[in-house]
Order: C-alpha cells, then structure tokens, then sequence
C-alpha cells in the first residue's frame, strides 16, 4: 500500500547570541516535544516560502529564508510519511510568542537544548549538520 506523502517545511534560525529557536509541539505527532518551528507545504507554496510562513505562525518571528539544508521522512498519523524540507534562516524582525500549533516557543542554548524532550534525533540531526548552537 502506497502512503500518501505530505510536503512540509521547517526552518533552522538563531537569534543574535547564537540561540536556536524551538517550538513545542502543541499537537500530535509528538505533541510536548520541542522541535524546529515548521508544518505543511500549502498548494501553490514553496517549501521555502512555506518554512518563512511556518515560522511566522508558530514564533511571531519574521525570517529571511536561506539554504535547504535537509531532507527527511517521518511516519505520520494513518499512514502519511511527511517530506519535511529544513532551511536556514536568518530573523529579520517580529516579536518572539508562541502562535497557531505551537504551544510554547523560546530560544536556547546548545546546554539547555540538552535538558529538553526534543522530536526524535533532532539534537543528532542538527550536531552531524553543524547546526548546533556553538555554547
């Protein structure tokens, strides 16, 4: 049985001290866990406009979208497999609140990332890619 594929878009951003900005999921799949702000492609959307979007939504944070930088698949609920494609991105305006899916969003350290419940392998992902805060 062929799963039907979902396009979504996230985006890797951090603020001027070198944070990474995260959201907790306020839904499923896996809702509580803090991840990289993102969510489905839109018809007619670009996953890089769909990541500025996303960000917008979930983070109150306006960015300028850069590089894709991966390409993944995760199962999703019955039977969908999400295309999630991740960009950096660079903020350029916005205040930081928590909006539309999210239920919190904040900026953290590379230490403090180490103390959250994160999506599965996000830390690995973003350690191997480089895109760890540096402290």
């Amino acid at each position: 049985m062929e799963r039907r594929r979902v396009p979504a878009a996230g985006a890797v951003v951090r603020d001027a001290e070198g944070r990474l900005l995260l959201v907790r999921r306020g839904r499923p799949p896996q809702a509580g866990r803090w991840t990289l702000p993102g969510g489905r492609v839109e018809a007619g959307e670009s996953p890089a406009a769909a990541a500025a979007r996303e960000v917008a939504e979930e983070t109150g944070i306006v960015v300028e979208v850069g590089g894709e930088w991966l390409v993944l698949e995760r199962p999703g609920p019955d039977g969908v497999v999400f295309e999630i494609h991740d960009f950096v991105a660079t903020a350029v305006g916005g205040e930081l609140r928590a909006g539309d899916d999210a239920a919190d969003a904040a900026w953290f350290t590379r230490a403090e990332m180490g103390t959250l419940e994160l999506t599965t392998d996000l830390f690995g992902i973003l350690e191997r890619a480089g895109l760890l805060p540096e402290r």
